[in-house]
């Protein structure tokens, strides 16, 4: 972690102070906003996107939209910029630990999943009322503070860090594999209905104790079965699951 060249720069008014995880294109970290003298996380794109005229053109203007997302439920974005070939988002610093950290303990109780549930769609709702698609929605976007209070993450940001082709170099359409629905597989437009097939991923996820499509051992074979496969009912691997929600999570997951 001491090998990181940004930990203990500035970047406009904020002093990189610690890494706290790291994806594909862009590395979070806690940092000092000086003239406030207060932590926040700061998300720094890959410097090889600065290269690409597309990605520069296109950042401030998604940036403006996701900062003009204003709700409860989603992380607040204090400020975007750029310094040389580095372009960062500031967010709010929230101590807690993602859905995912949640899930490694096992499945959650109906009752749990749905008070999580509830949030996470409030905050789609107003989303997509304002014509924001999430894109990459998966338990590790979704922060829970020490109250369970649940804060969604990189709105809009695979949009902001798509490319100008639907596939990357290794062929994969921009997203995560276990949640992606059937048309981002295809390449095909996304809307709203993207993120409900991920969020009934999760849901699955989170009262199975696995995702629907655990079996799958490459990307291309999950690809086929989010394409093609009906996914397991809830109720076969959870009989004591109400049929409400059996039928509420595989209406979600509907091709």
């Amino acid at each position: 972690m001491s090998s990181d060249p940004l930990l203990g720069q500035v970047i406009g008014n904020y002093q990189i102070e610690e890494r706290l995880g790291r994806g594909g294109m862009a590395t979070v970290y806690r940092a000092r906003q000086l003239n406030m003298q207060r932590d926040v996380a700061i998300k720094i794109m890959s410097a090889e996107l600065a290269d690409d005229p597309q990605f520069v053109a296109r950042f401030e203007r998604e940036a403006q939209v996701i900062a003009s997302l204003e709700h409860p439920r989603i992380l607040p974005v204090h400020d975007f910029g750029h310094e040389g070939d580095l372009f960062y988002l500031v967010m709010r610093l929230v101590e807690g630990e993602t859905l995912y950290d949640r899930m490694l303990n096992g499945p959650l109780s109906p009752q749990a999943a749905a008070r999580l549930i509830d949030q996470i769609a409030e905050a789609l709702d107003y989303a997509h009322q304002r014509g924001v698609i999430h894109r990459d929605l998966k338990p590790n976007n979704i922060l829970l503070d020490e109250y369970d209070n649940v804060y969604m993450m990189d709105f809009g940001l695979a949009k902001l860090l798509a490319v100008s082709s639907p596939l990357t170099e290794t062929g994969m359409v921009l997203g995560t594999p276990a949640y992606m629905a059937p048309e981002q597989w295809r390449g095909d437009p996304v809307d709203a209905r993207t993120d409900v097939y991920a969020l009934g991923v999760i849901l699955y996820e989170m009262v199975c104790g696995q995702p629907p499509f655990e079996s799958a051992d490459t990307p291309f074979t999950l690809m086929y079965k989010h394409l093609n496969d009906t996914p397991v009912p809830p109720r076969a691997i959870l009989p004591s699951l109400p049929e409400g929600v059996d039928a509420v999570i595989l209406r979600a997951l509907a091709k």
